[in-house]
């Protein structure tokens, strides 16, 4: 029998004509739309991304891509994490010049109270199941990096870094940064 409404799934071809003013991504074909992220979102982001852009450009090892970003995953998945990482061994995935067609090295989410369900559950198994080595999910009010990694399509956790500790990357390696100056002592 069939469904008098049956679910309407998004490609990426109907995401590209979302209004450019607005900040969607697309989730097993469905579109959501996200808020800006609030002044503290963004200054972990400006500080984390610097920190994380500096160490890849003084070693030559890709490039660092904050959102708005697309990620395309598949046809039905295009994300727009806040901070991205593609090394060189992956620089194919940029060759399109638009966006990133595939998935990155590492991905960071920095939670917030609009995001944080997604990224924990929905995201995170989307990123494993494409690929995605690394990912850092930043928790704001918690003060805290939760480092997984992944292993045989599903990511295990590395390393939970909170205040007061500097935390490292199992990818790339040499990688630190001081959680007080992250989220401001």
């Amino acid at each position: 029998m069939l469904s008098p409404n049956p679910a309407v799934k998004f490609t990426y071809e109907d995401y590209r004509h979302t209004p450019e003013d607005q900040r969607y991504e697309l989730l097993d074909g469905e579109l959501i739309m996200a808020p800006a992220p609030n002044l503290g979102h963004q200054r972990i982001d400006a500080k984390l991304g610097w920190r994380l852009a500096q160490f890849v450009e003084e070693r030559d090892l890709g490039e660092v891509f904050s959102a708005p970003c697309d990620v395309v995953l598949s046809n039905t998945d295009v994300v727009q994490p806040d901070l991205l990482f593609v090394s060189n061994e992956r620089a194919h995935l940029l060759l399109g010049g638009d966006n990133v067609l595939g998935a990155p090295d590492l991905v960071v989410e920095i939670l917030s109270p609009s995001t944080a369900g997604r990224d924990r559950t929905l995201k995170r198994s989307l990123y494993a199941r494409h690929g995605v080595k690394e990912y850092w999910l930043v928790d704001p009010d918690a003060r805290t990096v939760t480092v997984l990694r992944l292993e045989e399509r599903t990511f295990e956790v590395e390393a939970i870094y909170g205040e007061g500790q500097t935390m490292t990357s199992p990818s790339l390696v040499g990688f630190t940064a001081d959680l007080n100056e992250i989220f401001g002592a």
